[in-house]
C-alpha cells in the first residue's frame, strides 16, 4: 500500500470516528455522550493498521543509523589496514629481491676477484710474464669491483623505486578508504533525513485533522450545551408564571 492510500484511509477513519462522536446520543443534564465502545476499538484498530510502514521504518533507521556509520568506519580502518598490509608484502619482497641481486653480485664479484688471483698466482710462476701478469691480475680485479658497484647500485635504485611504488599506492588505498567511509555516512545521514521528513509530514497531516476533530466535537458540545441552556431558561419561566 502506497503512502497516499494510507493517508487517505486514516483521513477516512478519523473523520468516522469525529462521525461517530458527533452524533453520539448525549446524556440528560450532561456534557457527556454514550459512544459504541466495541465500534471505537475497532476504527482505533483499523487506523493503527493503515499507518504508513515509514513510521516504523523511520524508527527502525533511527535505531540503525549509529550501527551503518560505525560499518562504514569499520570497513574503512579494514580497507587501510589492507592497503598496509599488501604495501609491507611489496617492500618486503623488493628488500627481497634486492637482497638475491647484491648476494648475486657479491659471489659473482668474488668469483672474478678469486678467477683474477688464480690468474696472477699462475702468471707469476713464469717470471717472464710477471708484468703481464700482474697487469692482468689488476685489470681483472678493477672489473670485479666495478662490476659489484654497479651491480649493488641497480639494486639500490630498484629497491627505492619499488618502495615509492609501494608508499604511493598505500596512500592512493587509504584516500580512498577515507572517501569510502565518507560516502557510507553521507548516504546513511541523507536517508534518514528523507525518512524522518516523510514521517514529521505524515505526522503533521494527522494532527491536523485530528485537530480538525477536535474543533468539531467542541462546537458540537458548545452548540448542545447552548440548546440546553435555552430550555432550562424556558422552563424556569413558565414556572414563574
Amino acid at each position: 500500500m502506497s503512502t497516499d492510500e494510507s493517508l487517505r484511509l486514516v483521513d477516512g477513519l478519523l473523520s468516522e470516528l469525529i462521525e461517530t462522536v458527533e452524533t453520539a446520543r448525549a446524556l440528560p443534564m450532561s456534557a457527556s455522550c454514550v459512544l459504541p465502545r466495541e465500534r471505537m476499538l475497532d476504527l482505533l484498530d483499523e487506523l493503527r493498521e493503515v499507518l504508513p510502514p515509514e513510521m516504523d521504518e523511520a524508527r527502525t533507521l533511527i535505531a540503525r543509523r549509529d550501527k551503518v556509520v560505525q560499518d562504514g568506519y569499520e570497513a574503512a580502518a579494514a580497507h587501510r589496514e589492507r592497503a598496509a598490509a599488501e604495501a609491507e608484502v611489496v617492500l618486503a619482497d623488493a628488500g627481497h629481491r634486492a637482497e638475491r641481486l647484491v648476494a648475486a653480485a657479491e659471489e659473482r664479484a668474488a668469483e672474478l676477484v678469486q678467477s683474477g688471483r688464480e690468474e696472477h698466482g699462475r702468471l707469476l710462476a713464469n717470471t717472464t710474464v710477471h708484468q703481464a701478469a700482474a697487469q692482468a691480475a689488476a685489470a681483472l680485479r678493477r672489473d670485479a669491483e666495478q662490476y659489484q658497484q654497479q651491480v649493488t647500485a641497480d639494486a639500490d635504485e630498484y629497491a627505492g623505486h619499488v618502495r615509492g611504488e609501494a608508499d604511493r599506492y598505500a596512500r592512493a588505498a587509504r584516500i580512498e578508504a577515507e572517501r569510502y567511509a565518507t560516502k557510507l555516512t553521507a548516504d546513511a545521514e541523507d536517508y534518514a533525513e528523507r525518512t524522518l521528513d516523510e514521517l514529521a509530514a505524515v505526522l503533521h497531516k494527522a494532527a491536523q485533522t485530528a485537530e480538525q476533530g477536535r474543533t468539531a466535537l467542541a462546537q458540537r458540545r458548545a452548540g448542545n450545551w447552548v440548546q440546553d441552556t435555552g430550555a432550562d431558561d424556558a422552563t424556569d419561566a413558565q414556572m414563574s408564571a
